[in-house]
């Protein structure tokens, strides 16, 4: 499948999404957003590509925002359909079974911050920043923002985020649980690359399981919750994995997971 507005490489049991508009700071238009729905779906359905990693193209954005150009003259009806969009793409995003890393090595502003939140986890570079400043524009966040960030950080820090539009360091994204690590901008990738390596060596039932139970139960009454593990638990034995995974811990040798 070829995409004008990003890059797809696959090096197994990685592959690696990069938004490619570096003379737009990454902004995403629908073109690209309907690209990243279709880039993930395809990636997820790869038997060969146990984690991903995105991130944006250049060393100054990961995704600065939307690409603000494609916002004037619109409608109200005109723009529900980019919106709708963008939560398509990040539900699929965080609902596959394949594990995402964001690798945010600049901008992750707006909906850039948005696609970042819909990624598993979030490894940022000592310059990047993060915020949503769609007050600033007179909106609110569009993408997920309203809803992810508080669920990541808290309704409090959410709220002062986004009611003032205020961009924060990585090192402040990290401290309020929005990043899970930083690292100097040249180790970057190659410490997401290493931490996604380490991820496809799972075993890839599992975590999609683990994924699964995590995403449906966090909302849910604890003892609803618990159900949803319960059964995702159950799960596990339905796949070969478990079988050489506790014969490899009993024979004390080093398990030889499924591919898929």
């Amino acid at each position: 499948m070829e995409f004008n507005n990003l890059t797809v490489e696959i090096e197994k049991p990685i592959a690696i999404v990069t938004v490619n508009r570096p003379k737009v700071l990454n902004a995403l238009n629908l073109e690209t957003v309907d690209e990243l729905a279709a880039a993930f779906a395809m990636l997820d359905a790869n038997e060969d590509v146990r984690a991903i990693i995105m991130t944006g193209s250049g060393e100054k954005a990961f995704v600065a925002g939307a690409d603000i150009t494609e916002f004037r003259g619109k409608t109200a009806p005109e723009m529900f359909p980019f919106a709708k969009k963008g939560h398509d793409a990040a539900r699929i995003m965080e609902s596959m079974g394949t594990p995402i890393i964001a690798a945010v090595n600049g901008f992750a502003l707006g909906g850039g911050c948005e696609m970042a939140m819909a990624c598993d986890m979030r490894f940022a570079s000592e310059t990047a920043q993060f915020g949503q400043p769609e007050i600033l524009l007179g909106l609110i966040p569009g993408m997920g923002g309203t809803q992810r960030l508080a669920r990541l950080v808290g309704l409090g820090i959410a709220r002062e985020l986004i009611y003032s539009g205020d961009r924060i360091t990585a090192q402040r994204a990290y401290e309020i649980g929005l990043v899970n690590k930083v690292f100097p901008a040249d180790q970057l990738m190659e410490e997401t690359k290493k931490f996604a390596l380490k991820l496809a060596a799972k075993p890839s039932h599992a975590l999609k399981m683990a994924k699964l139970a995590m995403n449906y139960g966090y909302d849910l009454s604890l003892d609803n919750a618990l159900m949803v593990e319960t059964q995702c638990f159950a799960q596990c034995w339905s796949h070969p994995d478990l079988e050489e995974g506790v014969g490899a811990f009993i024979e004390k040798r080093k398990a030889n997971f499924h591919p898929e």
